[in-house]
């Protein structure tokens, strides 16, 4: 799609070079033949350095597009850039892609359905009712359970296990909002990429980015119905028990313990060797290793169990 194309989608002036636009990205990764955009005004530093072929601004961000870079001016960019999402969504399946190819020593229930051009290693277990999605690629050594569904593009690494009923892929919680309340789907065009020796508990749910990829990174334990949101990044052998929520675009470091029932808000980071315990409520990034938390508000375990011993003798008094 060309420039020309998407400025009389957004309804916006357009004037200068017209040239091919090949995806959708963030402003810090997006290239010249990419398109952004930009919602708030803390975000004015990544305008600056973006190498975005284009960005979509309104009139107040407009001034802090760089020079080689296309500013198409809205009035409401969060809600453009849904509109957009759309246009650059591929195909759920493509009957054009190449036949499905499965490794040596692989085993595949009569029950599955994979779509064309999917890639399946060698002496993996595929059971019955598993879906795997268009281009999605498993490595070596992997064991699929009844019922987990693949979505298309997502990679599975080797020596994986996901147990029944899980769902990889599945579109990130993504909408705009615009003055009257009304909702626009942000279509997630992203992936979803799970490294080697990762198992995936039953009915967890891992959702695909908007754009780039959710990662969960190598060693990952994952519980019975952990939801972990899109463009999350899961560090290195990081274990996450059942019932765990993680909001969007969290990254967490290698070695993270999260008990059962915690979350976090989205957008957080948290360090390396972080242990939450149960229930516990993260709402600000965490950015020294090695501590335990608990409490909501989030603190420091033994200042919560100090609390909790004051309580219940209030309690008794």
């Amino acid at each position: 799609m060309d420039l020309k194309e998407i400025a009389e989608i957004l309804k916006c002036d357009f004037s200068g070079e017209n040239f091919e636009i090949t995806k959708m990205n963030t402003l810090r990764d997006a290239t010249k033949s990419e398109i952004s955009f930009v919602a708030n005004s803390k975000y004015i530093k990544e305008i600056q350095s973006s190498n975005a072929g284009a960005v979509i601004v309104d009139k107040s961000t407009k001034e802090f597009v760089p020079e080689g870079s296309v500013a198409l001016v809205v009035e409401n960019p969060y809600w453009e850039m849904a509109t957009l999402s759309k246009y650059f969504a591929p195909p759920i399946e493509d009957a054009a892609l190449p036949e499905p190819k499965i490794g040596r020593g692989t085993t595949v229930s009569l029950k599955t359905e994979i779509a064309n051009g999917a890639v399946i290693g060698e002496n993996c277990t595929i059971m019955a009712h598993v879906y795997i999605g268009a281009n999605v690629v498993i490595g070596d050594n992997t064991i699929i359970y009844p019922s987990v569904s693949i979505y298309r593009d997502c990679r599975i690494g080797n020596d994986c296990i996901i147990h029944a009923n899980s769902t990889i892929g599945s579109d990130g919680f993504g909408f705009a909002t615009n003055k009257m309340g009304e909702h626009k789907k942000i279509y997630q065009n992203g992936n979803v990429v799970i490294e080697n020796d990762v198992e995936i508990g039953s009915s967890t749910t891992i959702d695909r980015a908007v754009f780039g990829t959710t990662h969960v990174k190598h060693g990952v334990r994952i519980d019975n119905l952990v939801q972990v949101g899109h463009n999350c990044v899961i560090g290195e052998y990081s274990v996450l028990v059942a019932q765990s929520g993680i909001s969007g675009s969290t990254t967490m470091g290698r070695n993270v313990v999260m008990g059962g029932q915690s979350a976090t808000a989205g957008h957080l980071s948290i360090a390396p060797f972080t242990t939450m315990a149960a229930r516990s409520g993260v709402t600000k990034s965490i950015t020294q290793s090695g501590l335990t938390f608990a409490g909501f508000p989030l603190m420091e375990h033994r200042l919560w169990l100090k609390l909790q011993g004051k309580i219940a003798r209030l309690i008794k008094h």
